[in-house]
This record gives structure tokens, C-alpha cells and sequence, in this order.
């Protein structure tokens, strides 16, 4: 299952966001993919599903079609705020590295109104500098990327000889889920591809692990609590360092509200909809009449959404370039063996291919794969075909076990 952690300093809403993110399991969690874990939960990317489009009234069973959207399970990770050092092990600190190792993504969130200090500590607005925040961090998981390599600098040194460099820093690095390629492009970026790793200097590990952490943690900057005063001059000056296709403006005490409000019955409203609807007015007391017309003038109204779920999406199709694939056993009605309509949708990393596809379901069904067929058009794809975003796909293979049996 994809993995998104949530990083970030103390006091800047890495909790809160946490919650809005996983709460709309609870009002779907009857789907039998939800899983609870101690450490994590489970939130949700979407996009439009296809039904609509094929006119078909869909049945899923490991995800969840709401008013035509379909939502995909993901795992969310809510590592606790870093502090300095955390790479020597400062406050839990390799523990809490080592959740962020196994993440495919990282959203760091960030206090854009400048409440936090240097050490986490709240402040008052505008005093401190969310572009460091995001720096400090940023520092620490490297630091923490270049100890690994020091720490296992014989055994790469001595693996060299035999793998090469790329292969043996892979080897030492592949708890924190980096791939070949993802050295290779490090090692190209840090301009040390060519200079021996016996001569490598701590700032030439630092650079490596500086060039890497991108590589291997797609980042979102979360530039959280835009409803309060100086976060929209912070948040030009986030999106000049770092981007706008980087960084996002949300409120997740908004979302929070909004789905708690939701869940309650007071209002209508589903997770990146850029309007909500009051149900019952009267019902609402008149500090939850100020707080939804906070929400309405200081987030919805200047930024069209909560900004949350937009993040997840971003991480998932644009940051990662995942695509959802639905796999069928019955390409006639878009069904699976038990007749139900477009039960499953897969996210599959850009490039895939249906031999990817049919393995991400079950090896099983690799082992035995013949070819793959597009639902929509019938025809018949090969097997180097590159998935798109929103296939349809009929995975065909040999019955292996009644063979056995003839």
C-alpha cells in the first residue's frame, strides 16, 4: 500500500492534519481493505471514476465510489515533531527517521503564519521563519541519510570490489527504499560518479545525501494555518524557494471541522469539495455558526478548498505519477468472477505495464499471464504496453491447475 509520512516541526499541525486525513475512514471503514495500525491510519487519494463515463453503476471492494469519485485506500504515517539532532538520536529521533524511511512520499508540513521558534516552541505570528523550518528538517533527514552511509563505510568499500558503487551503496541504502536508479541519479547530481568512494569527504556524503533525499521522498510542503495573520506572505516566500509545484496552502483545522461537522450531520461535505452545505442551521449553536463562517470567509473563499485532500491527490499523480488501473475479469460487463461491477482499482507507478499489473494483484497471475485485453475496445494489448491513467484492463492466463489434472 502507498505510504505518505508526515513530517514537520512540533506545534505545526502535523496532528491535526493527521486526523482530518484519516477520519473519512471511519464513515467508509466497512470496506474490507481498512486496516488500523498503532503507528499509522488510513487516508485516501481520488479522482473521477470511470463509471460515469461507462454509464455503469460500480460495486468496489477494495476502494470506495463516492458521488462518482473513487477513493483508494493509502497509509499515512504521523511521525512525531524532529527536533535538532534527531539524526543522533535526540528525541526518539532514529526511530522516528526510520518510520520516514519506509514512507513513498513525505508531506512536510509547516506553521506559514510563523506561530513556531526554532526549537518548536509556540510563538506569536510573524516571528518566526517557515522557509528554515523547512530547512532544519530537511537537514536533519540528511544528516541521518549520510550516517548510514558512514556507518557502513567498510562494508560498502569492501562490496565495491565485486558490485561496483552504485550497487553497493544501494545495498547499504535499501532499508530507506532507494532502487539503483535512484543512486545512480544522486551519485550524477552530486557530481560523484567518477571520483572513488575512498575519497569521498563528509561534505561529499552530505551533498550525496542531500541529492538523494528528493530522489527517494517526493516532498509536499504543507503551508498550514493559512487562516491566520502573515501566513500568506510566508506562503510567496515558501513558494519562491521552493516552487509553487511544491509547496500547498491548506488549513487543517478547517478540514477537521468541516469533516467532524459532516460526520455529525450538520453539514454536507466531502474531502476536497470547494463548497460545503449547512443541513440544518437551527441546529447549530452560535459558536459553530462563527466557526463555519470563519471557515467560509478566511479558507474556502480565498483558497477554494481546505487544501488536504488536494495534497494527497498531488503527492499521489503528480509528485509520485501514480495512475489507477481497473483490473476485470469480464471485459463485457466490467465485472470480476462474482459479478462485481469495477471492484478494484490499482495505483501503479508511471511506466507499468500490464505484466506490472496483473504482478500487483497476485504473482499467481504473473506466473500465468498470456495477455491483457482493453476493456473499453476490446483490443488486445502488448505486453510492453504502458498503462495509462484510468485503463481498464482484462488480465487472460492459462488455467495451470486443471491442466495438471488432464
Amino acid at each position: 500500500m502507498l505510504t505518505f509520512a508526515i513530517i514537520g516541526k512540533t506545534n505545526v499541525g502535523k496532528t491535526t492534519l493527521f486526523n482530518a486525513a484519516t477520519l473519512l475512514n471511519a464513515e467508509i471503514s466497512n470496506y474490507p481493505f481498512t486496516t488500523k495500525e498503532p503507528q499509522g491510519g488510513t487516508a485516501y487519494v481520488c479522482d473521477l471514476c470511470v463509471c460515469r463515463e461507462l454509464g455503469l453503476e460500480d460495486n468496489p471492494q477494495n476502494s470506495a465510489c463516492i458521488d462518482g469519485w473513487r477513493y483508494i485506500p493509502i497509509r499515512i504515517i504521523d511521525v512525531p515533531g524532529l527536533v535538532k539532532d534527531a539524526w543522533r538520536g535526540r528525541g526518539l529521533g532514529n526511530r522516528f527517521l526510520s518510520a520516514i524511511g519506509q514512507a513513498d512520499a513525505l508531506i512536510h508540513v509547516v506553521d506559514a503564519s510563523g506561530s513556531i521558534d526554532e526549537e518548536g516552541k509556540i510563538d506569536k505570528p510573524g516571528s518566526g521563519n517557515p522557509v528554515q523550518d523547512v530547512m532544519d528538517i530537511e537537514m536533519e533527514i540528511e544528516l541521518w541519510i549520510s550516517h548510514i552511509i558512514d556507518r557502513n563505510n567498510q562494508q560498502i568499500s569492501h562490496d565495491i570490489e565485486h558490485q561496483g558503487l552504485v550497487d553497493s551503496l544501494n545495498k547499504s541504502l535499501t532499508g530507506i527504499k532507494t532502487k539503483p536508479q535512484h543512486i545512480e541519479q544522486a551519485l550524477q547530481n552530486a557530481e560523484l560518479s567518477e571520483k572513488p568512494f575512498k575519497n569521498w569527504t563528509p561534505e561529499d556524503t552530505l551533498e550525496f545525501a542531500h541529492q538523494l533525499l528528493p530522489v527517494i521522498k517526493p516532498t509536499l510542503i504543507i503551508a498550514n494555518k493559512m487562516d491566520l495573520p502573515t501566513a500568506e506572505e510566508n506562503l510567496e516566500k515558501l513558494t519562491e524557494y521552493y516552487s509553487h509545484a511544491l509547496v500547498a496552502a491548506c488549513s487543517a483545522e478547517a478540514e477537521l471541522a468541516l469533516r467532524l461537522a459532516d460526520k455529525s450531520g450538520l453539514i454536507k461535505y466531502m474531502p476536497g469539495q470547494e463548497t460545503f452545505k449547512v443541513l440544518d442551521n437551527d441546529a447549530l449553536t452560535l459558536d459553530q455558526q462563527q466557526a463555519i463562517a470563519y471557515i467560509e470567509q478566511n479558507v474556502m473563499y480565498k483558497y477554494m478548498r481546505t487544501g488536504i485532500q488536494q495534497a494527497l491527490n498531488t503527492l499521489a499523480f503528480k509528485l509520485l505519477k501514480m495512475n489507477m488501473i481497473y483490473p476485470v475479469s469480464d471485459d463485457q460487463n466490467f465485472s470480476d468472477n462474482h459479478g462485481n461491477i469495477l471492484p478494484d482499482v490499482h495505483l501503479l507507478e508511471d511506466g507499468a505495464t500490464p505484466l506490472d499489473l496483473a504482478e500487483n494483484i497476485h504473482t499467481s497471475l504473473k506466473d500465468n499471464y498470456i495477455l491483457a485485453i482493453d476493456a473499453r475496445t476490446g483490443l488486445r494489448l502488448p505486453k510492453n504496453y504502458t498503462l495509462r491513467h484510468r485503463d481498464v484492463v482484462r488480465i487472460m492466463t492459462q488455467k495451470r491447475q486443471k491442466q495438471k489434472k488432464e
